[in-house]
């Protein structure tokens, strides 16, 4: 997925994931297997536990309106906030900077949908990707 933030019409994300089970959750960036940008839904928190650098964060509320933001989070901390919202993306250190995101700014998370170039085989007009 890619995220963007509208109101400064600036990408933030081109590999964003959604964490969606318990486990995924539990480890997110720990698992080297995900990619540095997720998403995850949950009004209890997040830590840093275990991991060797820094992060940003920012939480948005049900409109993806960004309602706090937590540049350069270091390692082995925990990170909570007002828990009427639930989305959190868990972003690379340096993003929020870069990207100029601050409160009040408007994200949009869309799906990149990659197009499947078919090829015609022969005379059966079979189709096969290229």
């Amino acid at each position: 997925m890619r995220l963007k933030n509208l109101t400064r019409k600036t990408m933030l994300a081109t590999d964003l994931k959604e964490l969606k089970t318990f486990l995924d959750k539990s480890f997110g960036l720990l698992r080297q297997s995900n990619p540095r940008s997720l998403l995850l839904r949950t009004r209890f928190g997040i830590h840093t536990f275990f991991l060797k650098e820094p992060i940003d964060v920012l939480i948005l509320n049900d409109t993806y309106r960004v309602v706090k933001v937590q540049e350069n989070l270091k390692p082995n901390l925990v990170f909570i906030w007002n828990p009427l919202f639930n989305i959190v993306l868990e972003l690379p250190k340096g993003i929020i900077a870069k990207s100029k995101t601050t409160v009040g700014d408007t994200l949009k998370i869309s799906v990149v949908v990659e197009k499947l170039h078919l090829k015609r085989q022969g005379k059966g007009q079979a189709l096969h990707p290229q």
